[in-house]
């Protein structure tokens, strides 16, 4: 049971279950329904955790020329392809029906179709473009619809606003981890930036785009009239020191500035949606 629960990427799932529950929060309105969330955060989950099942199952070989994924339980062989295939494929269809049958099947169509547009169109693409960053982040960017959809039963311009943070807060994250493995990357032959311009410089410029292009969005939320004066402050301090880190890799091209980056991406995320279920318009 270990190795299949490895097989979900726990910490990934919990990260993808959080937009959800950011994205129901902005969705409902009127009472709150227990069984309504619950059926929304397991459904997603299941689905989240199937589609990583699903994924390492597909990137087995490359896994196994890569240090840092070497010990995942395919490519060390704790589990055999078939058993992470039907249980990849399990997870996500009782994920679906989870969600179809528990809220409404607008929520349980965006998930699926986040499942088959990460696994058929970005996973293909990484070993042939490193452009495929771009494509995974527009599945990436879509549990904050689920969950709004789940609440709602429809899309609204404040589900977009989530998503779009969502979207652009991807690309200094996983430039920075593709900066930081670039050569387990490139053994396994992985087209990301940084395998395909090895100096770093084209890397460190799309997080400094990206970091500046969130600072705006991020904002967003406010003069909407989602959140208010503390969310506000709070992200727009969150927004700055996520692009001094940008400044700071993009001036000194390493390892160790690519990883200040990740750290701060890793804290900014949750302290956005802290601020934005703290903030008084919505309490």
């Amino acid at each position: 049971m270990k190795h299949y629960i490895e097989l979900t990427k726990p910490r990934v799932t919990w990260l993808i279950v959080m937009s959800t529950a950011i994205g129901y929060y902005f969705g409902h309105s009127g009472w709150w329904s227990v069984w309504a969330v619950l059926h929304t955060l397991i459904g997603t989950g299941l689905i989240a955790s199937g589609t990583a099942a699903l994924n390492q199952w597909y990137e087995r070989e490359a896994d196994r020329q890569m240090k840092r994924t070497q010990r995942r339980p395919l490519p060390s062989g704790r589990l055999k392809p078939n058993q992470a295939l039907w249980f990849g494929w399990a997870l996500a269809l009782v994920g679906g029906l989870e969600l179809g049958f528990g809220v409404n099947w607008l929520a349980s169509g965006i998930c699926l179709t986040t499942l088959a547009t990460y696994l058929f169109l970005y996973t293909p693409l990484k070993k042939k473009t490193w452009w495929s960053t771009t494509v995974g982040a527009f599945p990436g960017s879509m549990p904050p619809l689920i969950g709004f959809a789940a609440a709602a039963n429809k899309l609204t311009s404040e589900a977009w606003v989530l998503a779009a943070i969502l979207f652009l807060w991807q690309f200094p994250h996983f430039y920075a981890i593709a900066w930081m493995y670039r050569e387990d990357y490139s053994r396994a032959g992985i087209q990301m930036l940084p395998v395909v311009e090895p100096d770093g410089e084209s890397t460190a410029r799309q997080i400094l785009l990206y970091s500046v292009l969130l600072i705006p969005i991020s904002l967003l939320p406010k003069w909407m009239g989602m959140t208010g004066s503390l969310y506000l402050i709070g992200a727009l301090v969150m927004g700055l020191l996520f692009l001094y880190s940008g400044i700071r890799v993009s001036l000194d091209r390493t390892k160790v500035r690519a990883r200040k980056v990740l750290l701060t991406s890793v804290v900014y995320l949750p302290v956005l949606y802290a601020l934005m279920v703290l903030d008084p318009v919505r309490l």
